[in-house]
C-alpha cells in the first residue's frame, strides 16, 4: 500500500519510481568503505566535521529541505579506492550516541540524509577490476546500518553489541537487497520540490528511506523521534550552514 504524505514538519515535530533493486554487489562494496560503528567513542558527538571532503565530490550533496528549522551538521564520507568520494551524510537535529534513546531512555531527536553518487563503473579496492553501479539498493543499505550504528537495545552488555551489530548490519544488507519485499512500503515526499517515491521502511530502532533524485544522485535517509513523514529535501547551497 503506497502512503503519500504532504505535511510538513519543523525541528519540533517529531523519483520518478525508484528502480528494483540490485544486486548485493553495490552495497557490498559500500560495506567495505563505510564503517557499521561510528567514528567517534561512544557518547562523542559525532559532529563537528568540516566540509573539505564534502567539497571533493563531484555531485550536489542534499539535506533536509527549509521546512526544518533544527540545528544542522557535516557527518562522514565515504571514498572509492582511488579517492572518489562515493557517498556522505549530513545530519539534522541532535547528534545521536551509539547508547541512546534504545538503551538510555534519552530522547533523541534526528534524521539522517545520506547522498550517493550515480556510478556507472567503479574500481575494485585491489584497482584491478570493476563493480557494479550504485544504485537505492546502495543508499538504502547505506541509510540501514548507519541507523544501527546509533542503535543499542536496553539490557545489552557491551561485549555483547559487536555480535548483535554484526547480525543486524547483515539483516539490514539483505533488506537493502529486496526492496520491492514485503518489509518495504513507499512514501511519497518532494525532493527539490518534486513529489518522490521512497522505499520506506520501520523498525525498533528508528526509520529508514531511500529512492533517486532527478539530479542523478541516490538519497537514503535514516532517523528517530523525528517522523519520516513531514520531511522534504533538497540540494544544500550552502554547505557552511552544516559546519
Amino acid at each position: 500500500m503506497e502512503t503519500t504524505s504532504s505535511s510538513r514538519v519543523g525541528a519540533q515535530t517529531a523519483e520518478a519510481p525508484a528502480p528494483a533493486a540490485a544486486s548485493a554487489a553495490p552495497a557490498q562494496e559500500a560495506r567495505a568503505s563505510t564503517p557499521a560503528q561510528p567514528q567517534e567513542p561512544l557518547g562523542r558527538p559525532v559532529g563537528r566535521r568540516t566540509a573539505e571532503g564534502f567539497l571533493a565530490a563531484d555531485f550536489p550533496w542534499y539535506g533536509l529541505d527549509g521546512a526544518f528549522t533544527g540545528r544542522r551538521w557535516l557527518m562522514q564520507v565515504g571514498a572509492a579506492a582511488d579517492g572518489t568520494v562515493e557517498h556522505g551524510s549530513t545530519g539534522h537535529g541532535d547528534e545521536p550516541s551509539a547508547r541512546g534513546e534504545l538503551a538510555t531512555g534519552e530522547k533523541e531527536r534526528f534524521a539522517v540524509v545520506v547522498t550517493v553518487a550515480s556510478n556507472p563503473v567503479r574500481r575494485s579496492a585491489d584497482g584491478t577490476g570493476t563493480l557494479e553501479a550504485t544504485s537505492v539498493a546502495s543508499a538504502a543499505w547505506l541509510a540501514g546500518s548507519g541507523l544501527l550504528a546509533y542503535s543499542w537495545p536496553g539490557q545489552m552488555d557491551h561485549a555483547l553489541r559487536s555480535d548483535w551489530l554484526d547480525q543486524q548490519t547483515e539483516a539490514a544488507w539483505e533488506l537493502a537487497d529486496d526492496l520491492q519485499g514485503e518489509d518495504w512500503s513507499t512514501l511519497s515526499l518532494p525532493v527539490d520540490g518534486e513529489p518522490t517515491t521512497f522505499h520506506y521502511r520501520e523498525s525498533e530502532f528508528g526509520w529508514v528511506l531511500a529512492g533517486s533524485t532527478a539530479q542523478g544522485v541516490h538519497l537514503g535517509a535514516y532517523g528517530r523521534g523525528m517522523s519520516a513523514y513531514g520531511l522534504g529535501f533538497c540540494v544544500i547551497g550552502d554547505l557552511s550552514a552544516y559546519e
